[in-house]
């Protein structure tokens, strides 16, 4: 699998370079980003590809001094249970 960051999302293709999964969000001003989706394709789900998209989320925010509001239900979820998380957490 490959994940590939866009200008505000990651992607998952898989070996044949099809799109499995999707972790979107949006800025918010200089300092804030929102994750408002994460969708895992029916047939890949399990694999922990949700988790790597919003871990993925997390190192883009800590890398570009931004802070995550989690609005996507997935991805909240992975706030309120990681706490490694908590340092981006607006």
């Amino acid at each position: 699998m490959n994940y590939i960051e866009e200008e505000t999302r990651f992607v998952v293709l898989d070996d044949n370079k099809q799109e499995i999964g999707e972790m979107t969000w949006s800025n918010a001003g200089e300092s804030l980003i929102i994750i408002d989706h994460t969708f895992v394709d029916d047939n890949h789900r399990g694999q922990g590809i949700a988790e790597k998209l919003v871990s993925l989320g997390v190192d883009y925010a800590r890398r570009n001094g931004k802070k995550i509001m989690p609005l996507c239900p997935f991805a909240k979820k992975e706030f309120d249970r990681k706490k490694e998380y908590q340092d981006v957490l607006h």
